[in-house]
């Protein structure tokens, strides 16, 4: 649930890890609810802490298509933040 002014419970938010070893070494891994946040690794740590990688920069991406996007029209349009917290 979503924490706001008026309703002060904790945020919930998973995703899913799929995570595969490969013959030639190592593991690869994605995110299952993100098309196109994958990665590798050579250890689970490793494909984890690129994962998280990948994602923001998957984020990142998104957010700079979107403002480019949005650049020059303003009318009608709301930009603010979406602050998720755990």
């Amino acid at each position: 649930m979503a924490t706001t002014k008026s309703n002060k419970k904790k945020l919930k938010f998973n995703l899913t890890t799929i995570v595969e070893e490969v013959p030639e070494g190592g593991y690869i891994g994605y995110i299952e609810e993100m098309p196109g946040v994958n990665t590798q690794g050579e250890t689970l740590t490793e494909v984890k802490e690129n994962l998280m990688d990948a994602f923001l920069m998957a984020l990142e991406y998104h957010r700079d298509k979107a403002e480019k996007a949005l650049k020059g029209k303003k009318k009608g349009i709301f930009r603010e933040q979406f602050k998720l917290t755990t």
